[in-house]
């Protein structure tokens, strides 16, 4: 069934069917289909343009199918012959009621019922993927908590540089997909407004309380040009860079575990139930999750990538160009919630080597400045202080050991300064804990941060 034709004397070509046909995707947001027919409606009944009858059977037919596609007693076939969903339902709706579904589509056009739907399913989706970043913060806090004294070597260039904790590498992360569930939030908080009531792109003569629609459907208002509404996929394009941003946070944190998982670092043990081997290799436990979670990023990009490449030349009002919208969305959507799902289990199972991690902040003289602090402290200029350290630092790399290590004598052979309380002064734990600025890996600075985590977490 097609929603025209009357136009037409041919049938359409089966390959020209095909390549137009949307149902064999589209058909994923059907509850959101019906939903906004519901409520359209309902808003013609009490406009008087639908009689009370009509709107007591339309809906309790559209109910009916719902419920049956939701328990698989309807099926969506390939062979049905409808071209989009908002076709199936409304040919079912007129083969289980009678004349009264015909009249379902009083007063609406495709366009802006396929709009009204993807932003019913966006919407649904942004609020279903929030409660997934909460999950996975929920999960980072743990660690957070669990590792304020396990001390580790933080990084630039790949290089070990200064001292931190587990908890403050963690917080990093947790920033970062605090940020992600923001985006979020301004993206429906943009995109909350009806298009429903805007016809194909110039409204209509029926006399329509779009205002009540969108109350119906929880936004905040109608949207106010006609045109823009069928035309608008800027809250897609917007989700698409967000959920493009929380695959690349992923995809970094995955591309650290990686590395932290090798042989070389053995920071973290990967739980077996997250690792796969090798089929000639048997030592080998690899960490296939975390690699396919790095490699998705590239999928999401590309669903950004495209659809920008689609709407960058389409003139007003609606193209069909746009249907290209929602494979790409729903594959991103559903490629970053899975990774979402599957990273939090990840994090939740993973083992920390706690004793490793301390370990390579010493032998990665991460303690050097701390070193060089030392001796400013006792009036010697930052710049020559500088040079004394890196002398030691030779010293205990032609040794293969640590400046923890390194005895007082070779220290006061370079420099009369040091003194026995050196070794105070550069511990794993003194350089972490005089670290007390606002956002600094220091216990206190640590605590205080993780309180407003665990209060932004309960709101």
């Amino acid at each position: 069934m097609k929603l025209w034709g009357g136009r037409f004397t041919k049938e359409t070509n089966q390959l020209v069917h095909n390549f137009n046909e949307s149902l064999s995707f589209d058909q994923k947001f059907y509850r959101q289909d019906i939903r906004g027919s519901i409520a359209h409606v309902t808003m013609l009944a009490r406009q008087g343009i639908l009689s009370e009858q009509d709107k007591v059977d339309i809906i309790r037919g559209l109910e009916s199918i719902r419920e049956d596609l939701d328990s698989g007693a309807l099926a969506i076939t390939p062979d049905s012959g409808y071209e989009d969903i908002h076709s199936f339902v409304e040919g079912t709706l007129t083969e289980r009621v009678g004349e009264a579904g015909k009249r379902l589509h009083t007063g609406r056009s495709r366009n802006d019922q396929v709009a009204l739907d993807m932003k019913l399913y966006t919407r649904d989706e942004i609020q279903e993927m929030d409660g997934l970043l909460r999950n996975l913060l929920k999960e980072l806090l743990a660690v957070m908590e669990a590792n304020l004294d396990t001390f580790m070597p933080g990084f630039t260039h790949l290089q070990k540089a200064q001292p931190i904790t587990l908890a403050h590498h963690m917080g990093a992360y947790f920033e970062m997909f605090s940020r992600d569930r923001s985006r979020l939030h301004d993206i429906r908080e943009r995109m909350n407004y009806c298009p429903l009531g805007s016809g194909a792109l110039a409204g209509t003569t029926y006399p329509l309380d779009r205002a009540y629609t969108a109350e119906l459907l929880d936004f905040y208002g109608p949207t106010l040009n006609s045109m823009d509404s069928v035309a608008d996929r800027d809250y897609l394009l917007e989700l698409l860079g967000a959920l493009s941003i929380i695959a690349m946070h992923l995809s970094r944190f995955c591309e650290e575990i990686i590395i932290w998982n090798t042989n070389e670092y053995r920071f973290v043990e990967i739980d077996d139930s997250y690792s796969t081997g090798s089929s000639i290799m048997p030592q080998k436990k690899n960490p296939d999750i975390a690699e396919l979670i790095r490699g998705k990023s590239g999928r999401v990009y590309g669903a950004l990538v495209s659809l920008l490449t689609t709407m960058k030349g389409l003139p007003l009002a609606y193209n069909k160009d746009m249907q290209e919208d929602k494979e790409l969305a729903f594959d991103a959507i559903d490629t970053v919630k899975g990774c979402l799902v599957l990273f939090t289990g990840m994090i939740s199972s993973m083992t920390f080597r706690k004793d490793v991690m301390e370990a390579s902040a010493k032998r990665g003289f991460t303690n050097a400045t701390d070193a060089a602090d030392y001796l400013v402290n006792r009036g010697v200029p930052f710049r020559d202080a500088h040079g004394i350290v890196g002398q030691l630092v030779l010293a205990c790399i032609e040794r293969g050991i640590a400046l923890d290590d390194l005895p007082l004598e070779e220290y006061q052979a370079i420099s009369p300064v040091f003194d026995d309380d050196v070794y105070e002064a550069i511990s794993m734990k003194t350089c972490v804990e005089k670290r007390t600025t606002v956002g600094a890996p220091g216990e206190a600075a640590m605590r205080d941060v993780i309180a407003q985590y665990r209060k932004q977490l309960e709101q």
